[in-house]
């Protein structure tokens, strides 16, 4: 990106794969320019498979058709923190850094609309699963915990390649993550008629920074996402779907730990392309992934991220303390 043609730019994750030294250092050197100086980053040669991210839209779409009450069967609970389960249009609303109960309920006053499924590691007893009943939808569980270690491991590759990038040890995030206390979420945008979008009395999803160590998005070709460009504070860059490729952002969680060295950049998704005949917007589906480090594990500052004039901004935290409050807030 520069300052004169602000896109989020495309990396090729292939030379990771083959193994190199050379190679995988070149691309986690990629890798974290990018997330110095944007935050955001599409990446190709991944290495998700196209006919597994396929059948999990296709499952995705299967769940959100079954009725209000099937769905209902795995509702989210009320608890921000156990973010598992279905939440129903309306129920979350997602806020920056409001943690004040008085003002996030202003804040729902504008709802989003949108509709969720959110699933973690099977093995986290405190924070478990919460299916759907598998006659309603048979096979769906099976899917997504499939999809779900799919990811954990692309997600673990990425970590080595910022590891290196960064000047670490490339297995320095992974005892970090061993836990995999990572979290697949379903999104749907339902149809909406476009006058509510445009006066805002609804929204899609506000302006936002995502709360973990990273972020892996697929996305349908709907469009609406959009990113803050960096060098225009207030002015937001589309952020299409790209064919093959995912997008790769960094999240908050690794911006503190490298102290603000990395940054976790606004973004919101708007209004969709609308309907001329109708004026409805059309449905839209993405599938994120939130990779999280361990609930118990301590971070700080990295070293190298701070020095005399530079001095630690934040105070250390446990992943688990961080994100509940970030969680909590969007449920109060």
């Amino acid at each position: 990106m520069s300052h004169n043609q602000s896109t989020v730019s495309v990396i090729d994750f292939q030379q990771f794969h083959e193994g190199t030294k050379a190679g995988k250092l070149a691309v986690g050197k990629e890798m974290v320019k990018m997330m110095r100086e944007v935050g955001f980053m599409y990446v190709m040669n991944h290495g998700i498979p196209e006919t597994d991210q396929r059948r999990m839209f296709e499952w995705s779409k299967k769940f959100f058709d079954l009725s209000e009450s099937q769905k209902a069967k795995c509702s989210h609970p009320p608890e921000g923190a156990h973010h598992r389960g279905w939440s129903h249009v309306g129920k979350e609303k997602v806020v920056q850094m409001v943690f004040d109960k008085k003002e996030v309920d202003k804040l729902r006053k504008v709802p989003d609309i949108k509709e969720s499924f959110d699933l973690g590691n099977e093995n986290n007893k405190q924070f478990y699963n919460i299916w759907p009943d598998e006659d309603d939808i048979p096979g769906f569980k099976e899917y997504c915990q499939y999809y779900f270690k799919v990811c954990d491991a692309t997600g673990k590759l990425f970590l080595r390649a910022i590891a290196l990038g960064m000047g670490l040890e490339e297995e320095f995030f992974l005892p970090y993550h061993d836990e995999s206390d990572n979290q697949l979420r379903l999104l749907h945008y339902p149809s909406t008629d476009e006058e509510s979008l445009k006066t805002g009395k609804a929204e899609r999803v506000a302006s936002h920074t995502d709360f973990g160590t990273l972020t892996m998005l697929l996305q349908d070709d709907c469009g609406g996402l959009q990113v803050e460009d960096p060098f225009n504070k207030g002015t937001y860059i589309p952020a299409p779907q790209i064919k093959n490729t995912i997008i790769v952002n960094t999240g908050d969680f690794l911006m503190r730990w490298s102290n603000n060295q990395l940054i976790s950049t606004l973004h919101r998704v708007t209004n969709p392309p609308v309907d001329s005949a109708n004026g409805i917007s059309k449905a839209r589906y993405s599938i994120p992934f939130f990779i999280g480090a361990n609930k118990d594990k301590v971070i700080d500052a990295l070293e190298g991220t701070y020095s005399d004039t530079n001095p630690k901004r934040y105070p250390p935290i446990t992943a688990g303390e961080y994100l509940a409050a970030r969680l909590n807030a969007t449920y109060s």
